[in-house]
């Protein structure tokens, strides 16, 4: 029986990183983004590419809780996909003392939020089925506190924090449960910046961590996965 895994925020970044490295080892592929036109685009590319795989790639916008919702029930009633990565984030600049209004809230719901609530969507029937494997996008920031990271920081602590509880509730039920700790990635999020492509992580190479990491052994969990640049942060 085929596997398959569940990427939000798929059309991009260590998303689509992460979607193209595990479709080329046969998994289907559920994803979801804001965008159609994207979806429409990358459902093209990987269907052409891997013939053989489904891909299910839905819009939604996971800074709401019924769009979250809405997205998981439609995997369900397809599949209880093997991996789920909770990967949708935004970030947004600023000081927790004068960041515009509404960022807190916005980058909560979409970077913390929506992990919980598709966490909890499959987490039951992967706990009864025991198996799974559920990854949690931090950064850096979620270890680090650093000027100017404000609200984004917050939520990627708090989203460190979620996973470690996640972590202890599913490991009886043989669920495992990993954060992803990436330093500055080579995505849209440092578009701009004057800076060589040396000085980034990149997004295959956090793809291939996820890879890795879910091909251990039953009896062994990677809890927590650091990556940074070989020269240090940004």
């Amino acid at each position: 029986m085929r596997k398959s895994i569940l990427v939000t925020g798929g059309t991009k970044g260590i998303g689509r990183a992460i979607i193209d490295r595990f479709a080329k080892e046969g998994f289907d592929i559920y994803t979801c983004a804001r965008k159609e036109g994207d979806l429409v685009a990358l459902k093209k590319s990987l269907e052409e590419k891997y013939p053989d795989i489904k891909v299910l790639a839905i819009a939604a916008d996971l800074s709401k809780k019924e769009e979250v919702n809405s997205f998981a029930d439609k995997v369900k009633s397809q599949v209880i996909p093997d991996v789920l990565v909770n990967n949708t984030g935004i970030f947004l600049p600023g000081a927790i003392h004068d960041e515009p209004e509404g960022n807190f809230e916005f980058m909560m719901q979409t970077n913390l939020y929506s992990a919980y609530y598709l966490s909890r969507a499959f987490a039951k029937e992967m706990m009864q089925r025991r198996s799974g494997h559920i990854f949690s996008m931090g950064s850096i920031a979620g270890l680090t506190a650093y000027p100017n990271g404000g609200s984004y920081a917050v939520s990627k602590w708090a989203m460190l924090g979620m996973t470690k509880c996640l972590r202890e509730e599913l490991k009886p039920h043989y669920v495992k449960v990993t954060s992803i700790l990436p330093g500055a990635t080579l995505t849209d999020s440092w578009a701009g910046v004057d800076l060589p492509m040396e000085r980034f992580v990149r997004a295959e190479d956090v793809a291939e961590s996820v890879w890795a990491a879910y091909n251990l052994s039953p009896q062994t969990v990677v809890e927590e996965l650091i990556i940074r640049p070989q020269l240090g942060d940004i």
